[in-house]
């Protein structure tokens, strides 16, 4: 593992965090941030934990011997 990848899966991890925080958030009824906010948190975490994921894996393979 590369300190790039150890990156990418943090991110990774904190997306994924944001994105479930963002779920109980809309599912209260009244989040903090507001609808709009908070539905565009989730909609941006989602794909991007996905994509950081990928990549992380991606390097940490190329960088294996």
């Amino acid at each position: 593992m590369t300190p790039k990848s150890g990156l990418l899966l943090l991110g990774s991890c904190i997306t994924a965090i944001a994105g479930v925080g963002s779920v109980f958030e809309l599912s209260s009824g009244f989040p903090e941030l507001g609808t709009t906010i908070t539905g565009s948190i989730l909609a941006a975490s989602i794909p991007l934990t996905i994509v950081l994921f990928l990549f992380a894996v991606k390097d940490t393979k190329a960088n294996m011997k």
